[in-house]
């Protein structure tokens, strides 16, 4: 890992076509400005992270968890009888 000292202003370059930017620094954080090409994915890690948390528990959900959204939906739940009118 290489660790700089940047000021305001001050700019990474990154390859030929990545440029960060330090926008402004502040006692609890630094604001980044990231110029990149569309094809460059940037994300922040703890985005990241809670998206793959979430993926993991619903992949994870028990065999209740289908019958709860078609509940919550107001859809026809297994074990209803809907009335045929007659």
């Amino acid at each position: 890992m290489l660790v700089l000292t940047r000021k305001p202003g001050e700019r990474i370059l990154i390859g030929d076509d990545i440029v960060i930017t330090v926008l402004d620094a502040r006692r609890d954080g630094v604001r980044l400005g990231i110029e990149a090409p569309r094809g460059v994915k940037i994300q922040r890690d703890e985005v990241v992270q809670a998206v793959s948390e979430a993926n993991v528990a619903a992949a994870q959900s028990g065999p209740e968890a289908e019958e709860r959204i078609k509940a919550l939906l107001g859809l026809n739940v297994a074990g209803t009888n809907e009335s045929s009118g007659n």
